[in-house]
């Protein structure tokens, strides 16, 4: 099966020569020579796939993957790069490329990467054909096959959050997801898509904070031609183009009150007004919102309009910070190692128990974005066959015990110590607030501070 594809290259000889050889194998490449060209034709038309040098003028190859996902471009990226060096590969995966080549590129290599796109566009276009509202797992080689329900073995706090997600997605009603950075509101999201009505229909996702004011507006709700400086032509808007889907207003609480107005009026009327024209388009959309601020604070200050976050919060979903579900570490761990061994193309190698000790025991401040990027990091530089506290930053290894313990009464001992060092850490290190989390009175943690060596006001 032939592919769409978008070439980005600035070197234009060595761009003409690839594109060659792509069309010579059967596909359809367009060209395009900086990553904003490249934006353009991404908007103006749908590709199977997008090769881009990670070296571009301006904004570079990371850069582009970022402002496209932004833009709710669902393309692979695939980067090529003559810098190949690891730092490079693992910024472009997290910008979210789907692989990446160094040059002099390796045929082989460049047709297995177009076989597996090829692979994927098909499973994709399946998954539009069937009417089950369940989300298809991600087609990879071998073992790294991904689990089709991301909440499947977590712990209870997750599975009361999937609960109500099943009983809030057929409905049409607007929904605000909460929650920490890094939690996975993304995830909430998909799945309230994937299990609607609206299924077979678009989901697109935009960051308010990532862009400024008039062009998330223009994003947003479309413009005509010339309605502002670089609008060549007219275009439609995300509300418009999500016809019949979802839309997800992610980090709506950094939404600017002028636009807050108009967010208000489209839930209202149910129609944008495009920039640049007087004629109101209905529309046919779902609307999610997502956010890791408090937005009833920000009603008080002043800065987020009540009657918007009314129309946001029909039903609300809170999705619990990591710290306060340490038992699901245990069975995200190997899922994102499995994750990253395939993407890295590295060995996948399994926690050992001093490790999970370890990761089980941090705090996570960045929750599982935090874990995903630690585990991915471990998995690259670890030397054994397996990963060990050593393999793991600093802040997280320090919490592992040296070693496991031999009686009951040093099991006892240990688990009683994790508790109170994380309550503690919960309680940022003021004593009666950690023993109210514990449950036990304040003299008591002082002496098992002092016992353990944990009180933080001890000198050393």
């Amino acid at each position: 099966m032939s592919l769409d594809l978008l070439l980005v290259d600035d070197e234009e000889s060595q761009r003409h020569m690839l594109a060659e050889y792509l069309a010579e194998r059967g596909h359809t490449v367009r060209e395009a020579g900086a990553a904003d060209e490249a934006l353009g034709a991404l908007r103006d038309h749908e590709s199977d796939l997008v090769l881009t040098d990670l070296r571009l003028p301006g904004a570079d190859g990371v850069e582009l993957i970022r402002r496209a996902r932004t833009q709710g471009v669902a393309a692979p990226f695939l980067v090529i790069t003559a810098f190949g060096t690891l730092d490079n590969a693992v910024a472009a995966m997290r910008a979210g490329a789907h692989d990446y080549l160094t040059k002099p590129i390796c045929l082989d290599d460049l047709d297995e990467a177009l076989r597996r796109a090829t692979a994927e566009r098909t499973t994709r276009n399946d998954s539009k054909k069937s009417k089950r509202t369940a989300i298809p797992a991600k087609v990879v080689s071998g073992e790294a096959a991904a689990v089709a329900d991301p909440f499947e073995g977590l712990g209870e706090a997750m599975r009361r959050l999937r609960a109500l997600i099943d009983r809030v997605a057929p409905a049409q009603a607007n929904v605000l997801i909460t929650g920490e950075s890094g939690t996975g509101k993304e995830v909430v999201a998909d799945l309230l898509h994937a299990r609607s009505a609206r299924a077979d229909g678009p989901l697109i996702k935009i960051n308010c904070a990532a862009l400024p004011d008039q062009l998330l507006e223009a994003e947003l709700f479309g413009h005509a031609k010339g309605a502002f400086t670089g609008a060549a032509q007219a275009r439609r808007g995300h509300f418009e183009s999500a016809r019949g889907g979802t839309i997800l207003l992610d980090e709506i609480g950094d939404v600017s009150p002028a636009l807050q107005v108009r967010l208000l009026r489209v839930l209202q009327e149910r129609e944008v007004t495009p920039l640049g024209t007087s004629r109101s388009v209905s529309i046919d959309v779902r609307v999610l919102a997502a956010t890791h601020r408090d937005l009833d604070t920000l009603v008080e200050e002043g800065t987020f309009r009540e009657d918007l976050l009314y129309r946001l919060r029909t039903v609300e979903l809170h999705v619990p910070p990591l710290r306060e579900r340490p038992e699901d570490i245990a069975v995200l761990g190997p899922r994102l190692l499995l994750r990253h061994a395939h993407r890295n193309r590295v060995a996948r190698k399994p926690l050992s128990t001093g490790a999970l000790a370890a990761l089980t025991q941090y705090v996570w401040p960045g929750n599982v974005r935090e874990l995903e990027h630690v585990l991915e990091r471990a998995l690259i530089l670890a030397a054994g066959d397996e990963i060990v506290p050593t393999d793991l930053p600093s802040a997280i290894s320090a919490v592992a015990d040296d070693a496991p313990p031999r009686t009951l009464k040093e099991a006892v001992a240990s688990l009683e110590k994790s508790w109170i060092r994380r309550a503690m850490r919960r309680a940022d290190n003021v004593r009666a607030r950690a023993a109210r989390l514990l449950g036990i009175p304040e003299r008591v943690l002082r002496y098992k501070l002092r016992k353990y060596g944990l009180d933080p006001n001890r000198r050393k």
